[in-house]
């Protein structure tokens, strides 16, 4: 991905809780292989969600179906997942109805599906998207709920009136018959009584507290083929869910392409970590000011981006199997900083970028992939918020702030759904200046004049997480709102690190000389050279940072430096070309791009070699 690209006028670069309420919009379409489900005893019997009916009488043979209830209880509430399977004919529109034993139980919101509920009775009717319905074929949907005194399963559902009955009976209705003798009671067992204690996958303050990361077994094996990428190839990273196949992946026992969603969280059950971590990142119209990382999706596709990318994760995220895992989601990269920093009279505005800002894309987008995902009470959101080389000038700190304030509260998202904020992500800002800070002076002068400062009011990460993170509270976030700050590529060690303050002579040697972000222009985020791991993930670092994170897995490349012909929709951006002297974002200057650089996500050893030999703190 390209870290960042943008402007901020003025020739300015861009750069690069306690428990929520669940009450949420985990959506999800898909038609998947059908799976075990609903069943009959051998002596008539309908066993569902592990309860026991009497017999049901099927009025037409077209329709049959198999349905599989399943719920994850807390106090007071639960997710209910449902599997419909079609065993008869092919279905243009369906509806299903089941009755809730308790009066308490209730349907507080939905997914996959249109619910209605009239007293214990609700119904289901198909979304528009989900309506055709294969023989065969199963549609997964669910909803969240509320209950009191206890939480029973319903015993039967109808689909299109008719009852399911597991399939495979006769043509023509059978008769009504006595149950047999041996039938179980009508009302249902008694059910476990709520528990007293949280459930799993409730909420922590700091889900990076004592805990063990995910190691991403393909970005480790990809480490250990570089010499001495065994040093840190136990490292936790991020997954990157950058397109809507990504979703699924290809990893099988037919091929050895990249892992799905569902693949590295069994792996990181396998491996007994606490938590793992996803970037979601496929906005309609992504990276609007950059070509390097476009993504898959028009600007005009906020329905697709919520149907075929936020619903199915949510919906794989939200499986009980994975609810002792603390699932980290990274929401959507570079996209609220674009809306301010690329629109209106900036210098770097573009078309795509007024557009999403016009539609909504981005607001929108970002507020339901927060609704849908925050509502699963182990899933934990933290939203990009740039750098301080992108939004630490007047103009932009304050704005920026209420516009992720906006996203948050959009399309059923509040600022519950919101954990906390990263930094830096995919970038190269240093997380501390140890030479000069943003009050000093020389001869007089601020060095805010200096050419590299710009007028910033920050020269290091660390100091505009702490100061942002201050600034959101105050515009209505949680004043327990965590901050993130990516330090995979910002270590600037080696021999070209400085050992103390610049020079005197005048603002610009004193800042130039004493940095140790090392890059030719604060503008440049391509694949930058001279860059080296920096400090290595560790939780609660300091106040206010929940934890120092590598979410930009070290050695993926940001972008090609030449033009590479793909089938992955990458584009080239000049901002990766080592040959390239630079825009108005950069204010003219040469990109700093290494070499021989293959397209954004891809394996690019030579950098990994550098980031490795720059690393500070050093590697042992």
């Amino acid at each position: 991905m390209s870290a960042s690209t943008g402007s901020l006028g003025r020739g300015r670069p861009r750069i690069g809780l306690s428990p929520k309420e669940i009450c949420g919009m985990n959506v999800w379409r898909r038609l998947s292989v059908p799976r075990p489900a609903l069943a009959l005893t051998g002596a008539g019997v309908l066993v569902v969600g592990g309860l026991v009916t009497l017999p049901v009488t099927m009025a037409h043979a077209a329709t049959q179906c198999e349905v599989s209830y399943t719920t994850n209880d807390w106090p007071g509430g639960f997710t209910a997942s449902l599997s419909i399977k079609n065993t008869g004919e092919a279905l243009d529109g369906w509806t299903l109805r089941f009755t809730f034993p308790n009066s308490s139980q209730q349907v507080v919101h939905g997914w996959s599906a249109r619910y209605s509920q009239s007293g214990q009775n609700v119904a289901v009717q198909n979304e528009s998207y989900n309506g055709l319905v294969p023989s065969g074929a199963t549609i997964e949907i669910g909803f969240n709920g509320l209950w009191s005194g206890s939480n029973p399963k319903p015993t039967s559902f109808t689909l299109n009136e008719v009852a399911c009955n597991g399939g495979g009976g006769p043509t023509t209705a059978p008769p009504t018959t006595t149950p047999p003798t041996t039938a179980p009671p009508t009302t249902p067992p008694p059910t476990t009584p709520p528990p007293t204690t949280a459930p799993p996958g409730g909420r922590v303050d700091n889900p990076y507290l004592n805990a063990v990361g995910y190691v991403n077994p393909e970005w480790k094996a990809k480490a250990e083929s570089v010499s001495g990428g065994n040093r840190v190839s136990n490292t936790s990273t991020a997954v990157w869910i950058d397109r809507i196949a990504a979703i699924e992946g290809t990893d099988d026992s037919q091929s050895n392409g990249p892992m799905g969603i569902r693949d590295h969280l069994d792996e990181a059950l396998s491996q007994g970590a606490d938590y793992i971590q996803f970037v979601i990142y496929n906005l309609p119209g992504r990276d609007c000011a950059a070509l390097a990382s476009n993504g898959e999706l028009a600007p005009d596709e906020l329905p697709r981006y919520k149907a075929e990318f936020i619903d199915p994760i949510a919906a794989i995220q939200s499986d009980a199997a994975y609810q002792d895992l603390r699932i980290i989601n990274i929401i959507e990269i570079d996209s609220l900083p674009n809306l301010h920093a690329n629109t209106g009279s900036n210098p770097g505005a573009t078309p795509t970028c007024e557009l999403v800002k016009q539609n909504g894309a981005y607001v929108n987008g970002i507020g339901y992939a927060l609704a849908t995902l925050g509502a699963i009470s182990n899933v934990y959101n933290y939203v990009d918020a740039a750098h301080h080389g992108w939004i630490g000038w007047d103009t932009n700190f304050s704005p920026v702030a209420l516009l992720l304030k906006d996203a948050a509260t959009a399309s059923g998202s509040t600022l519950d759904d919101v954990h906390g904020f990263i930094v830096n992500t995919a970038n190269y800002s240093a997380l501390r200046e140890p030479y000069f800070q943003i009050t000093d002076t020389v001869n007089g002068q601020t060095i805010r004049q200096s050419t590299w400062v710009d007028w910033n009011q920050y020269v290091d990460e660390l100091s505009f997480a702490q100061d942002f993170r201050d600034e959101l509270v105050a515009k209505g976030f949680d004043s327990g709102v965590g901050m993130l700050i990516d330090t995979s590529r910002n270590g600037w060690g080696g021999s070209a690190r400085p050992t103390a303050p610049g020079p005197t002579t005048d603002v610009d040697s004193y800042v130039d000389g004493g940095r140790v972000d090392r890059r030719i222009h604060a503008g440049n985020w391509c694949n930058q050279s001279g860059a080296g791991l920096g400090e290595r993930p560790q939780a609660a670092p300091e106040p206010g940072i929940d934890a120092y994170v590598w979410v930009k897995p070290p050695g993926e490349s940001d972008g090609s430096s030449e033009e590479i012909p793909n089938n992955d929709g990458k584009g080239f951006d000049r901002m990766c070309d080592p040959t390239y002297e630079g825009n108005a974002r950069n204010g003219f200057n040469p990109s700093g791009a290494l070499p021989d650089a293959p397209i954004s996500g891809a394996w690019f050893p030579a950098q990994f070699q550098q980031l490795m030999q720059n690393a500070y703190p050093p590697l042992s």
